[in-house]
């Protein structure tokens, strides 16, 4: 029992690789996206806006699961982290695309507007996971 408890364990080393890679890239996501919004999405969110904390939440879902599939999939921690700002890009991307489509998605986002919180989000998302499914190479 404990050789294989410490058989486990050596997987820990690699596991803290990825996830701190997985976290940096977190966080470049969340400047990056952060800075391309108009809108200060966390000052927003302080002051109780839910479609801020919609749209914002489904992007960091939408960056998550393309990430944990570039993980799975990835043969190297630099194959990992290419897949990784790939995903960020295009995730971004998505946001300025949704921009261009629904007029003034920012100023709805800030102003409060549910639906547009939400339209948001679930855009973010479904091409997190159309995004993550092309990662499966």
């Amino acid at each position: 029992m404990l050789e294989t408890a410490l058989s486990s364990l050596s997987g820990l080393p690699a596991f803290l690789i990825y996830f701190v890679l997985a976290i940096a890239l977190l966080f470049m996501f969340t400047l990056m996206y952060t800075w391309i919004t108009p809108h200060n999405e966390l000052e927003l969110i302080r002051a109780n806006n839910a479609a801020a904390a919609i749209a914002f939440g489904g992007a960091l879902v939408g960056f998550a699961l393309p990430l944990s599939s570039a993980i799975s999939n990835s043969l190297s921690l630099l194959d990992c982290a290419i897949w990784g700002l790939v995903a960020l890009v295009v995730q971004v991307l998505t946001f300025l695309v949704l921009r261009m489509l629904l007029k003034q998605l920012p100023e709805r986002i800030a102003q409060g507007e549910t639906a547009a919180g939400i339209f948001a989000a679930a855009s973010a998302i479904a091409v997190g996971i159309l995004n993550a499914a092309c990662m499966t190479y």
